[in-house]
């Protein structure tokens, strides 16, 4: 038990070493693996316990990826990171860690330029609908979206 536990450190540390994963995605691949529960469960307390295994820090970095890679908005960065296993409240957390960092409405700005170098044009209501239920699907606040889609449909009038 105690060699099983200990190869399913090793393994769960390879794992860590090649990026951040949380708890649920390193008992995920290790009983892909074929690791017993116990042996699973040893490592990961010993990890843990260690601080190579840290779903506060692994949330944190996810957001921030999220946020700067991705452009994606606060809900959106919420449910990827309860998609991967960071339990809700830890998501919420570093969520709003990194957010505090930002302008919303600069992320929600940026977000629409991309989209508009595209050739959409804001004087269409079509096209002004596609464009906020896009922003929407990228987690950006509704009401965010349409003071910001309001603003630039009258500067460009």
């Amino acid at each position: 038990m105690a060699d099983d536990a200990d190869r399913a450190y090793v393994a769960g540390l390879r794992m860590l070493g090649r990026r951040e994963l949380c708890e649920a995605q390193i008992r995920f691949r290790l009983a892909r693996k074929t690791f017993e529960a116990e042996a699973i469960d040893a490592a990961i307390r010993r990890l843990t316990r260690e601080r190579a295994l840290d779903d506060r820090r692994t949330a944190l970095a996810c957001a921030r990826t999220e946020v700067r890679l991705k452009h994606r908005g606060r809900l959106r960065v919420v449910r990827q990171l309860e998609k991967i296993g960071i339990r809700q409240d830890v998501a919420r957390a570093a969520v709003a860690e990194v957010f505090s960092e930002l302008d919303e409405n600069v992320l929600v700005e940026q977000a629409l330029e991309r989209r508009l170098r595209r050739g959409i044009s804001l004087q269409e209501a079509a096209d002004r609908l596609r464009v906020h239920r896009y922003l929407l699907a990228q987690g950006f606040d509704a009401g965010r979206v349409s003071a910001v889609l309001r603003r630039r449909a009258k500067s460009d009038l």
